[in-house]
């Protein structure tokens, strides 16, 4: 490769220079795996002569300038992360009707002990519909108009569009919008968009902020795949610091999966807007994007690849709707892969034809997986069975699941094969209790997470558990008395501490520390791993337990 570098000794021209050597490397690391900032300053560190040549050059190290700059990922409350907006959010939310005078939307203020209303039609609380009045709105309308203003109609003084956050987001979430929008105020809304509360800046008083919390509200509001992948890039040190702080992992493997989400929910809408650019109109019916497997359940871990599919309703012209979906996926796919969430080596992907279709296209592949169980059909039953809408006509989504949860509760010979499955099984522990290693480490997720995750969700599905998470979908179990307390008991430990021990070495991965379990640590994840040595012959007892 030969670069004219044009002018020199010139800040312009010299920025000029490293920006077309930067392009021209990109094809290079993406061969090499390469595909975001953390990944291209791991590979750094692994060049141990080059950075000794460096500090003996008197070079900075390669990642230095970003370290400074990530001071505020040092310490982090853990509280954002840990609570859900509908765990701090005023409910039921106070509204007003539009024609209420202002004199009489404040009195109402002080008998809520609030300091905001939502302005909406009685029996309208759709987000898109409603304004917010709060205690400042009515302040300056009386300061501009005196008191004739308190006569008006509060509508009047009613401030559009809604900004809002779901009530299911994480609480960083909302205080990374409230910095970004500058409001006080947030309405909270269902996956149906109707207001279910109110959240305030006074509502999140305790809570101290940094530029961490801001990772979901950066990723909402990221323009193109580049800043979506700046600020998923932010996800390890996250993930580091919630660990330190001693965050439970399966809590942390939940912020992780949310902002996966988050990101495919924003690469949907590029992806939108990607085919209005080229002509290709609107999408031709309604649709949602689901993401899949790990993600779907909240469970993900820091090095997941796609896993997403779209259904839609059913469209007069099918195969006009399914070219334009097929480009939609395509771009979508594309997006996500620029953004740090690299293709799926599986095709589990909307750009393929097997992961998107209409409901109907759906309901017949369920029943096909439900009613001929083979090997293929049962992989499918993995992945498919814990999805999650991110965007799109989420009514639509939730039709979809409680169909596919209803086929697969009156289908026992479904879970019968998935329990054998299970019971084929064998922890990764030697004869005399160490682990058996495959290239030089042990295989936490294969040999540890997939049978107390099957055993869930095969478990799930033949007693109709209409839940996503492991721990959900167990703790049901125990409410239902379905099973033995303890047996139980055991795979939510055992899930917590492998999924821990996963995400401490992929963090150790990412900073070429590959030392991360200690003598304690090692004796715990044994006997996790272990007390699942038997897990498929529990499922098969459990099958037609009521």
């Amino acid at each position: 490769m030969t670069l004219d570098p044009g002018r020199r000794h010139d800040a312009v021209g010299d920025a000029e220079s490293a920006g077309a050597i930067f392009v021209a490397l990109l094809p290079f690391l993406k061969e090499r795996g390469v595909r975001t900032v953390a990944e291209a300053d791991a590979a750094c560190r692994r060049l141990g002569h080059a950075l000794e040549g460096f500090a003996r050059a008197g070079w900075e190290e390669p990642n230095a300038a970003a370290a400074a700059g990530q001071g505020a990922l040092s310490r982090i409350d853990s509280y954002p992360f840990r609570h859900r907006v509908a765990d701090v959010m005023g409910h039921p939310p106070a509204v007003a009707p539009p024609n209420m005078t202002v004199v009489a939307a404040a009195r109402l203020m002080t008998e809520r002990r609030v300091s905001s209303l939502f302005v909406a039609t009685p029996g309208d609380l759709r987000v898109d519909a409603a304004g917010i009045v709060t205690e400042r709105d009515v302040m300056r309308a009386v300061a501009a108009g005196g008191a004739a203003a308190l006569d008006g109609p509060v509508d009047a003084i009613a401030s559009r569009p809604l900004a809002h956050v779901g009530a299911d987001d994480f609480v960083y979430r909302a205080i990374g919008r409230m910095d970004r929008l500058k409001v006080r105020h947030l309405a909270v809304c269902d996956a149906a968009g109707e207001i279910v509360g109110a959240l305030s800046a006074r509502d999140l008083l305790r809570m101290r902020a940094s530029d961490a919390l801001a990772l979901g509200d950066a990723i909402e509001a990221a323009d193109g795949a580049p800043a979506m992948a700046a600020a998923f890039a932010r996800m390890p040190q996250v993930a580091e610091q919630l660990l330190a702080e001693e965050v439970p992992a399966v809590q942390v493997a939940a912020v992780v999966s949310h902002e996966i989400g988050a990101l495919t929910a924003r690469a949907a809408r590029e992806a939108e807007a990607m085919m209005l650019a080229e002509g290709a109109g609107p999408p031709p019916v309604a649709y949602a994007v689901l993401v899949l497997g790990s993600v779907g359940r909240g469970e993900s871990l820091l090095a997941a690849d796609q896993d997403n599919a779209v259904v839609t309703e059913v469209a007069a012209d099918p195969e006009a709707a399914d070219r334009w979906f097929a480009r939609f996926g395509a771009h979508m796919a594309d997006i996500l892969d620029a953004a740090g969430v690299a293709l799926c080596k599986g095709g589990v992907m909307a750009r393929n034809p097997a992961f998107r279709g209409s409901i109907a296209d759906w309901r017949r592949r369920i029943g096909e997986w439900v009613g001929r169980t083979r090997p293929e059909d049962l992989l499918a039953v993995d992945i498919f069975f814990d999805f999650r809408a991110v965007h799109g006509d989420m009514g639509l989504a939730a039709t979809l699941f409680d169909e596919a949860y209803a086929a697969a509760r009156d289908a026992p010979m479904l879970a019968k094969l998935l329990a054998e499955q299970i019971g084929a099984h064998r922890p990764p522990l030697t004869l005399f209790g160490g682990f058996r290693l495959t290239d030089g480490r042990v295989d936490l997720k294969l040999g540890g997470l997939f049978p107390v995750v099957a055993a869930a969700r095969c478990l799930a599905l033949r007693h109709d558990i209409r839940l996503r998470s492991t721990r959900e979908r167990i703790e049901a179990l125990q409410d239902r008395n379905i099973g033995a307390a303890e047996d139980l008991g055991h795979w939510l430990d055992a899930h917590a501490v492998i999924l821990g021990a996963i995400l401490r070495q992929q963090i150790a991965d990412l900073a070429a520390d590959p030392a991360i379990l200690g003598r304690d640590e090692r004796a715990r994840l044994k006997e996790a791993v272990g007390q699942l040595a038997h897990v498929g012959e529990t499922v098969k007892d459990l099958m037609f337990r009521a």
